[in-house]
């Protein structure tokens, strides 16, 4: 059977609704149950797949980084010398903040519902915001800028104000200049 028309297994088709719901609504505001009726899969069955919602919480985030770092490499492949491979990402990122499925950053998100630094939700939106920056730090060192730590620090929070601005203001939002933004840093750090 072709894999385009293999149907997906329960364990997908619950990851799938619960994706949906959590990228929509948060983590908090999304039972349990409400994955259960939208899915189609008996409770019992989610537990086998997903022994707590925890589970399931992470499960999802971990896909969700997965998609994040296949997007940033994509960004990434659009250029070829490290400054303009972070102008790519940062163009990317405008265009994608600008779409209809964009809903800003679930790792903001996650953090922010799940403040304990102990809940896995949280580790894994600490972890995916540290690689983000190590991967800025590695192509502002490689693109020989001043400063490159700094740099970096500065543009994840500039790529977590365009997720913001997502969030907030729908497609129509100030994410349209964050290509701009990152090259004025870029300059400032030759």
């Amino acid at each position: 059977m072709d894999t385009a028309t293999k149907p997906r297994s329960t364990r997908e088709r619950l990851l799938d609704t619960a994706s949906r719901l959590f990228y929509e609504r948060g983590f908090l505001a999304v039972g349990v149950d409400e994955i259960v009726a939208e899915s189609g899969v008996a409770k019992m069955t989610l537990y086998r797949h997903f022994p707590s919602k925890d589970d399931l919480v992470v499960a999802y985030l971990k896909r969700a980084d997965d998609e994040f770092c296949d997007w940033f490499e994509r960004a990434l492949a659009t250029a070829r010398d490290p400054r303009d491979k972070i102008i790519a990402v940062f163009t990317g990122l405008g265009a994608l903040a600008q779409s209809a499925q964009c809903l800003g950053c679930t790792f903001q998100v996650s953090a922010s519902e799940y403040p304990d630094p102990r809940h896995p939700a949280h580790r894994i939106a600490v972890a995916h915001k540290k690689e983000a920056r190590r991967q800025f730090a590695t192509l502002a060192k490689q693109a020989g800028l001043r400063e490159p730590e700094a740099l970096a620090d500065q543009l994840l929070m500039l790529m977590d104000g365009a997720w913001v601005a997502a969030r907030m203001f729908g497609r129509s939002n100030p994410a349209r200049h964050v290509a701009a933004a990152a090259e004025a840093l870029l300059r400032a750090h030759r």
